[in-house]
């Protein structure tokens, strides 16, 4: 198959990626690995654009140069990643009508909430025409799917389980020992890593150390390994320092071809994950034999089987999330039957080679539509 590829709210190579363009270019690769021919139609970024005077030219003269580019020679289908209100795919649904060709949105969301506000009603509106006008929308989220089965019929739908490739993420016993000297880090070690951006995710760091400062005042030993960089790091980093003495560390950035060796490094994963629609960190962990503590309000709670291979509370039970870490700190045999289990719940459940292929067949079959 020869496919269009395009990512509206942030090109596959744009530098600082979040964990949607993680996603975006692992679905990019898989697609070229898997033997098709798959070019970057467009790394024309429209977030926000139609609040944007210049945007709606810049959008006008990029739909113009990717008709001229295929007019003579149309890819089989047009395939975007992410469309929603903040970035409605405008362009790749114009591409796609006016080349004759099927429309593939991966990550489709459909947010009625957002028609409520004068700021992302426009956003709501194209983004919702958008959807409709898919020959097939893809989602690896639970509650994305339940949503876009409101505005779409069920064979337009599909869900696929996210996932990772489980052999990036797996415990290394060195890296374990090189980290645990490097940093000397006192077992048992929690991790936690975020974005420190501004809102929600250094919430969630806050909210862990927190909870790991009102354990330490109770006798509790430990080491926190934090890694993530960001804009709010200087503030994370004073609370750390008058709430937790000497028992924790900031890494920074860490590369995600090396994170695996930091899971490998701790004993557990805790990050609540507030408001966080899915979260790969929680799969990394889990890849790397980590239980899990986190909410299980929000994305943590479709890939963490609780009990099994974690522990979820409610958010606004802060308490039992505190109580949570602690249950794993103080339980060494417990920490590891969950590890194991974590494993093989990737393995299983979370293969991305094995969760794709479900893609696959449908872009073939839209080709081949007999």
């Amino acid at each position: 198959m020869r496919l269009a590829y395009y990512m509206p709210f942030k090109s596959p190579d744009a530098p600082n990626p979040s964990g949607d363009q993680v996603i975006g270019r692992e679905i990019l690769s898989f697609l070229r690995d898997s033997g098709q021919e798959v070019e970057v139609a467009s790394r024309l970024r429209c977030r926000w654009f139609y609040w944007k005077p210049s945007a709606w030219l810049r959008l006008l003269l990029e739909y113009r140069r990717v008709v001229r580019r295929y007019r003579h020679n149309p890819p089989d289908i047009w395939c975007t990643y992410h469309s929603y209100y903040k970035a409605p795919d405008l362009l790749g649904m114009s591409c796609a009508r006016r080349l004759g060709i099927a429309y593939v949105v991966f990550q489709g969301i459909y947010s009625t909430k957002r028609r409520r506000s004068l700021k992302t009603l426009p956003g709501f509106l194209i983004n919702r025409k958008v959807l409709q006008a898919a020959s097939l929308v893809l989602t690896n989220k639970l509650v994305d799917e339940k949503n876009l089965l409101r505005l779409l019929p069920r064979e337009k739908v599909v869900y696929i389980a996210p996932g990772l490739y489980p052999e990036e993420f797996s415990f290394d016993p060195q890296a374990r020992k090189s980290l645990c000297s490097r940093l000397q880090l006192q077992s048992p070690v929690i991790l936690t890593a975020a974005m420190f951006r501004p809102g929600v995710k250094t919430r969630g760091i806050l909210q862990v150390i927190e909870a790991c400062a009102l354990l330490r005042e109770q006798g509790q030993r430990f080491h926190l390994l934090i890694v993530g960089d960001g804009q709010e790091r200087q503030m994370l980093e004073r609370a750390a320092r008058d709430q937790l003495g000497k028992e924790y560390c900031f890494v920074g950035k860490v590369e995600r071809a090396t994170l695996y060796q930091y899971y490998s490094a701790a004993d557990l994963f805790v990050f609540p994950g507030i408001e966080e629609s899915l979260g790969m960190v929680y799969l990394e962990a889990q890849a790397c034999g980590l239980p899990v503590v986190a909410c299980g309000d929000w994305g943590a709670a479709t890939v963490v089987r609780h009990g099994v291979t974690g522990l979820l509370s409610a958010a606004r039970e802060p308490q039992r999330f505190r109580a949570h870490i602690q249950t794993l700190l103080d339980d060494r045999e417990r920490r590891r039957t969950m590890g194991r289990a974590a494993r093989e719940h990737v393995k299983v459940r979370h293969d991305l080679r094995k969760n794709y292929q479900l893609m696959l067949r449908r872009l073939e079959q839209l080709c081949r539509p007999d």
